[in-house]
């Protein structure tokens, strides 16, 4: 359990993230027009996944148009944004946003994702949503850097998800 904070006070979430150097667990996530995704879907592509809350809060929003605008630069790399957020708000967000060079991916049905990962949040007013994360997984579905963002309203650490790749 990984010990977070939202406006300083203490939350908690369901486990760890996953350890650098091992294998990203498989997934099911639902895309805008309803279809699954899973892990298979990007094979052979170097991932960025940026896990967060909702996509309706300031920070969450500011995480998706910043890496938006790297993705457009990434050679053979995709950009995965991940939130129990329904579908149909990612896919209006970035409709409006004009955001075209990432995707969203929703964990609304079961949140297994955010459980394989240790990603769901416990307690407190977001129990139940994904805390803010990074993972970054190399063609090969090995993951090469992760960070659990302490203050769940602060952005995470671009630079170093970058760099990872």
């Amino acid at each position: 359990m990984a010990s977070i904070t939202l406006g300083g006070n203490p939350i908690h979430t369901s486990g760890e993230l996953p350890t650098v150097g091992s294998q990203l667990a498989d997934f099911k996530l639902v895309q805008n027009d309803l279809s699954v995704a899973s892990l298979s879907n990007f094979a052979g592509k170097k991932l960025v996944l940026n896990i967060f809350p909702s996509i309706d809060t300031g920070t969450c929003a500011t995480s998706v148009r910043k890496f938006n605008e790297s993705a457009s630069n990434l050679e053979n790399t995709t950009v995965l944004c991940i939130s129990r957020d329904l579908p149909f708000a990612q896919k209006r967000f970035c409709g409006a946003e004009g955001l075209e060079n990432v995707i969203n991916l929703s964990d609304f049905q079961a949140g297994d994702f955010g459980k394989t990962n240790g990603l769901e949040i416990v307690d407190g007013p977001l129990a139940g949503l994904h805390s803010r994360a990074i993972i970054v997984v190399d063609a090969n579905g090995k993951i090469t850097h992760t960070e659990q963002v302490a203050e769940i309203a602060h952005e995470p650490n671009y630079e170093a998800a970058l760099a990872a790749l």
